[in-house]
């Protein structure tokens, strides 16, 4: 395993299911929705198309501390609409250089208009780490000689 495989590699490990929801839907259904999937951020998609991100950061930022009601607050309201994406050739190291250099946590993989997946910073690191101890078993058994 190399520490700097390619999204694509991520993604097969990893699977290619998305979350998406709706610009019209309202913030408590996304934020219900992040909770039951279990993630931070979702897809915000129109006619199949990638047209935001909503995160729970945006959720905080942009609904809870300005006494907005998620209940009637469309996702579309809140949503960020510059959204940074990659392809399945980009490498760990690249996608954690634009993650780091936007401050973000999750990166749509798209090939063309098509959506992949989505990778967060938590799949990045697991990568890493699965690399390194790889690594090092390599490591140890060559200075060893014995089989790992």
């Amino acid at each position: 395993m190399n520490a700097n495989g390619t999204i694509s590699e991520i993604l097969q490990l990893k699977g290619n299911k998305v979350w998406a929801i709706s610009p019209e839907a309202t913030v408590f259904d996304a934020i219900e929705m992040m909770a039951e999937k279990n993630v931070g951020a979702l897809l915000v998609t129109a006619n199949e198309r990638l047209i935001g991100i909503i995160s729970e950061r945006d959720y905080t930022r942009k609904v809870a501390l300005k006494g907005k009601a998620s209940k009637q607050t469309a996702v579309k309201e809140i949503l960020s609409g510059h959204v940074v994406h990659v392809t399945p050739a980009h490498t760990v190291e690249e996608c954690l250089r634009l993650m780091t250099e936007h401050r973000i946590r999750h990166l749509p993989v798209l090939e063309g208009d098509h959506t992949l997946g989505v990778i967060s910073i938590g799949d990045l690191v697991n990568w890493i780490i699965s690399a390194q101890n790889s690594t090092i078993q390599q490591l140890q058994t060559y200075i060893t000689g014995l089989p790992g």
